[in-house]
C-alpha cells in the first residue's frame, strides 16, 4: 500500500491562505476568459449555433479531466500539482517536461494578455501609448503575486466577481428581450434563430469539430485550482466543491450565454475579431454597450495574467525542489511567495510585451497557440497521471482518493482520445498547425535541458528508476 519513493513535494513554507470562497472564484474565473468574451466570435462565425454544442462536448471532456486531477489532488494535495504528479507515476523526465511546459504556457499566456489589456485600456484613452499601459500593469500584478497570497486570492476574486456578474447580467437582458420583446432586437429575437438560417450545422458537421481546438483554448485555466492545492486552507473541502461545480459554471457561463445570445441575434451577424457579447449588446440598444464589455474583457485579461504570474512561480519552485530548475526557485520570500521564480517569469512577459509592441499581429498568434499546445500536454499528462494511479490503487499498492473520479480510469481514457483527437485537428489547420510546429521546437529544447541536467546531475537519471514498474 505504500507508492514508490518521491522528491518531497514543494509545498512545505507556503502559507494556507487561500480560503473556500477565493479558491471557488479562482475556479469560476478559470472558466470564464478572453476565450469566450472574444474568442467565440470566430467559432459562431465557423459553426453557427452548433458551437453551442462544440462548447458542451468540450466541457463534458474537461469535466471528466478535472475530476481525474480532483482525486489525485485528494490522493495528495500539493502545489503544482501536474508536475508532481507526473513526476511520481511516469517518472521524472516527464515530471521536468511537464513543469517547464506548464510554466511556458502561462508565460505565453501572460505576454498576449498584458498586450491585449493596453490595447482594450487603448479604446478609452488612445493618447496613451500602449507599452505604458502594459508596464503599469505587469508591475502591479507583479507587487500582487509578491505580498501574499491572501493578496493573490483577493484581488483574483474580485477579477472573477466581475465576470460572473457581467455574464449573469448579459443571459438575464436576453431572456428579457426574448420573452418580453423589449429593445431593438426584440422583433427578430426568437429561439427559432438556432435552426432557422440554414440549420443548426449551417457549414457541416466537419467545420463544427473544426472549431473545437479554439473551444479548447477558452478552457484553458480550469486546471488552475489544481495549483492552488498547495495553498488552500481545507483543500480536503474546498478542491471536491470546486470541481464539482465545474459542470455548472459551463452550463451557465458556456453553454447558457451562447444559447441566449444565439437566439436574441441570428450567426450570421456575427464574424472573427468581433466580441459576440459587445455586438449583441449593441443590437439590443443598451447604452455604453461597448464601454462595459470593454471593461469585463480588461478584467478578464488583467485576471489570466495575475493567475499566470501565481502559477508560473509555483511550478518553477517545484522544478527547483526536484534539481530541476537553479536552487534560486525553491527560496521564500519573507510573505512566504517564491519572489525569485515570479520575478524571472515577469522578466520574460516583460519581453513578450516588447514583442507584442513591435509584431503585434504575429506575435499574439504565436504565443496563444503555443499555449494551446502546452495545456493539451499539462492536461494529458492529468489524465495518464490517473489512469496509472488508478491501476495501482486496484493493484494494492496506493490508497484510494477519499474523491474518486466517476467511471474510473474509463473516462480518463475518453478523455485521452478527445485530446489526440482535437490534436489531429489541429494538424490540419493551416492556420492553428504552428503551435505544432513551436511544440517541437520546445521539445527538442527540453530534450536537450535533459541531458544536459542528467550530465550535471547524475543522481537524477537513476533517481527513482524503478518507480514505473512499482506504480505501473
Amino acid at each position: 500500500m505504500t507508492s514508490a519513493k518521491v522528491t518531497e513535494a514543494p509545498e512545505e513554507g507556503y502559507e494556507r491562505g487561500l480560503g473556500s470562497r477565493q479558491v471557488q472564484m479562482i475556479a469560476i474565473g478559470g472558466a470564464i476568459g478572453v476565450g469566450l468574451f472574444m474568442g467565440a466570435g470566430a467559432n459562431i462565425a465557423k459553426a453557427g449555433p452548433s458551437i453551442i454544442l462544440m462548447y458542451a462536448l468540450a466541457g463534458v471532456v474537461i469535466f471528466f479531466i478535472m475530476r481525474a486531477l480532483g482525486e489525485l489532488l485528494l490522493y495528495r494535495p500539493v502545489s503544482g500539482s501536474f508536475a508532481e504528479y507526473a513526476r511520481e507515476f511516469l517518472g521524472p523526465f516527464f515530471g521536468f517536461v511537464t513543469g517547464w511546459t506548464y510554466w511556458l504556457m502561462w508565460v505565453v499566456t501572460g505576454m498576449a494578455e498584458l498586450t491585449a489589456a493596453a490595447i482594450y485600456i487603448h479604446f478609452w484613452f488612445p493618447e496613451i501609448p500602449q507599452w505604458v499601459s502594459a508596464l503599469v500593469f505587469l508591475v502591479v500584478l507583479f507587487g500582487v503575486n509578491l505580498i501574499s497570497v491572501k493578496i493573490f486570492g483577493e484581488v483574483e476574486f474580485w477579477f472573477s466577481m466581475v465576470k460572473v456578474t457581467a455574464i449573469i447580467g448579459m443571459i438575464v437582458i436576453g431572456l428579457g428581450v426574448l420573452t418580453l420583446g423589449f429593445s431593438d432586437a426584440g422583433d427578430t429575437a426568437a429561439v427559432s434563430n438556432l435552426w432557422s438560417h440554414d440549420g443548426f450545422f449551417p457549414n457541416g458537421i466537419g467545420s463544427s469539430l473544426m472549431t473545437l481546438q479554439g473551444v479548447m483554448f477558452a478552457y484553458l485555466a480550469v486546471e488552475l485550482v489544481g495549483v492552488t492545492a498547495g495553498e488552500s486552507e481545507n483543500p480536503e473541502k474546498t478542491l471536491p466543491k470546486a470541481i464539482n461545480t465545474l459542470p455548472w459554471r459551463i452550463i451557465v457561463f458556456y453553454v447558457g450565454a451562447l444559447l441566449v445570445i444565439l437566439s436574441v441575434v441570428k450567426w450570421t451577424e456575427f464574424s472573427a475579431g468581433e466580441s459576440p457579447f459587445v455586438h449583441a449588446f449593441g443590437k439590443i440598444g443598451i447604452p455604453l454597450a461597448a464601454g462595459i464589455v470593454n471593461f469585463v474583457v480588461l478584467t478578464a485579461a488583467l485576471s489570466s495574467c495575475n493567475s499566470g504570474m501565481y502559477s508560473t512561480g509555483r511550478m518553477l519552485r517545484g522544478l527547483a525542489a526536484n534539481n530541476e530548475a537553479p536552487k534560486a526557485f525553491a527560496r521564500l520570500n519573507a510573505r512566504k511567495t517564491p519572489a525569485v521564480g515570479i520575478a524571472v517569469s515577469v522578466a520574460l512577459m516583460g519581453i513578450g510585451v516588447i514583442l507584442n509592441y513591435v509584431v503585434p499581429e504575429k506575435a499574439f498568434t504565436y504565443v496563444t497557440s503555443v499555449a494551446t499546445a502546452a495545456g493539451i500536454w499539462t492536461w494529458m499528462m492529468i489524465l495518464v497521471s490517473h489512469i496509472r494511479y488508478r491501476r495501482a490503487v486496484d493493484a494494492g499498492r496506493l490508497r484510494a482518493s477519499s474523491f474518486p473520479a466517476p467511471g474510473g480510469a474509463t473516462f480518463s481514457w475518453v478523455a485521452l482520445a478527445f485530446l489526440i483527437g482535437v490534436t489531429v485537428m489541429i494538424a490540419a489547420d493551416q492556420d492553428a498547425r504552428v503551435c505544432l510546429y513551436v511544440a517541437a521546437g520546445w521539445a527538442v529544447a527540453l530534450g536537450i535541458g535533459w541531458t544536459v541536467l542528467k550530465k550535471g546531475n547524475p543522481a537524477i537519471a537513476d533517481r527513482d528508476e524503478d518507480r514505473f514498474e512499482k506504480v505501473g
